[in-house]
């Protein structure tokens, strides 16, 4: 069987019940010992009469003719008078000199405590709905030992505790309910700013992206998390622009190819052509698909490596020779154009080969593109070795300081007008490359003087 699972309880539950449970606690401990100190203070109080009283009797018998006084005392108790103190003494031969008048059916002598030297620990003793506390003392007299026994009548102090425990217990709970109240108001009011910053969230819409939340008409405690929701805002703003760029970008790229294929494909098809027309339409068709192929394995590289899927297996090769390598491929098309490409440096390179060569063939690709004829690109490669590093330099027209910024960015283009040739996806392929390998990609460049890409790996002493 599968448990259900629990969930949460909201933060304003926790803080009326915390709160309210830390005052449950402090008043049932305050009460509480409060009520231990008063009672207490009666017990004591009450322990000193009896000792009082007892100490007056013992006086009173030590006097000539004690007992006979003390006996008429007990007898002329006027009638209807309750009963403070119960006394009975005892003579030398065991028999009852005297006692309270009933004390024989209520307190018998059997029931009090063998003899003790003080009365500090009375005994209680319950009968008829009342509460006694009895204690027994012998006292040396005129030659013989007199017991003296005697009774107080607690059952009023008894009935004081009970109510004065019922009251302190209404207290209580009258307390935690008041206190779960505040409890309720105090939090309430201590997490209205959550439920407004709440409200203005739900405000916040994909069109309206450009609205903050200002942190500073916050508390304090809540300015971290308004800035923190102000710069995801900025972040999901800045990438919902450029995902619309590049849908934008991804539709004028693909639209082009497909259109020239079915605009050539319908000029085909109006009239009867010969065998060489149709070679040139299905050749042009073929080029256009070989583009769209290339759009589309680029894009999987992308997104392969935004996913971080991109296999990146590593090893060390020597960076020059790697270099000249892909050199000799745009060698043809460099001569036809009479430009000169010349590699310089000595490096170990730690790397994914087929990578690298992915991002150097980008990077010279790009730089034959934008150098005139008759021009030089250069190839340097520095053997720095915690990061060896190959920048690719052109002599070409170079790049508006207000664009290096986005050049990395897919299908982004210097040229508004799309007249240039390519894709915008060749920066952005060895950017990915490089960071694929925990690298970088700078890039410098001066208009009419030329652009510089620089491109890093890190060592194999980098290695984690």
């Amino acid at each position: 069987m599968f448990s259900k699972r629990t969930e949460p309880r909201s933060i304003a539950t926790q803080l009326v019940l915390l709160f309210t449970l830390c005052a449950a606690l402090l008043l049932s401990s305050s009460l509480g010992l409060f009520y231990w100190i008063v009672v207490r203070h009666a017990f004591e109080e009450d322990n000193a009469v009896l000792a009082d009283k007892l100490a007056g009797i013992t006086t009173e018998l030590k006097q000539p003719d004690g007992t006979s006084a003390l006996a008429q005392e007990l007898t002329n108790r006027r009638p209807g008078e309750p009963a403070v103190y119960w006394i009975r003494i005892v003579g030398p031969d065991g028999n009852v000199i005297t006692e309270t008048p009933g004390m024989e059916r209520l307190l018998p002598a059997d029931i009090f405590p063998s003899q003790t030297p003080a009365p500090r620990l009375p005994t209680d003793y319950r009968n008829d709905g009342k509460l006694f506390s009895l204690v027994t003392r012998p006292e040396a007299i005129a030659g013989g030992t007199y017991i003296v026994q005697i009774a107080q009548d607690r059952t009023g102090d008894e009935r004081f505790r009970r109510q004065f425990r019922a009251l302190l217990a209404f207290g209580l709970g009258l307390g935690v309910i008041v206190s779960a109240l505040i409890a309720i108001t105090v939090t309430k009011r201590g997490l209205s700013p959550l439920a407004k910053m709440r409200r203005a969230f739900e405000r916040i819409q994909p069109a309206h992206l450009s609205e903050r939340i200002e942190p500073a008409r916050w508390p304090p405690e809540l300015r971290p998390l308004a800035a923190s929701f102000d710069d995801m805002l900025g972040r999901l703003e800045d990438s919902f622009t450029r995902l619309s760029q590049f849908s934008a970008d991804l539709a004028h790229e693909l639209r082009t190819p497909i259109g020239n294929m079915l605009g050539e494909a319908q000029v085909a098809l109006t009239r009867e052509r010969k065998p060489d027309e149709y070679r040139v339409v299905i050749e042009s068709t073929a080029a256009e698909c070989e583009r769209l192929s290339g759009i589309i394995d680029n894009l999987l590289f992308l997104a392969r490596a935004d996913a971080a899927e991109q296999q990146v297996t590593r090893s060390s090769f020597n960076a020059r020779t790697a270099v000249e390598k892909i050199v000799s491929f745009y060698q043809t098309l460099a001569e036809d154009r009479d430009i000169e490409i010349s590699c310089d440096g000595e490096a170990e390179i730690f790397a994914d080969p087929i990578l690298f060569n992915r991002a150097i063939g980008n990077l010279i690709d790009n730089a034959l593109r934008f150098t005139p004829d008759n021009g030089k690109i250069r190839i340097a490669i520095s053997a720095a070795k915690s990061a060896p590093e190959i920048s690719v330099s052109d002599n070409g027209s170079g790049i508006a300081p207000e664009h290096l910024p986005r050049v990395f960015d897919r299908f982004y283009r210097v040229d508004p007008s799309r007249s240039a040739a390519g894709t915008g996806l060749g920066l952005s392929l060895v950017k990915s490359i490089a960071d694929l390998h925990g690298g970088s990609v700078t890039i410098k460049s001066e208009v009419g003087r030329g652009t510089t890409v620089k491109l890093s790996f890190p060592g194999e002493s980098a290695r984690d």
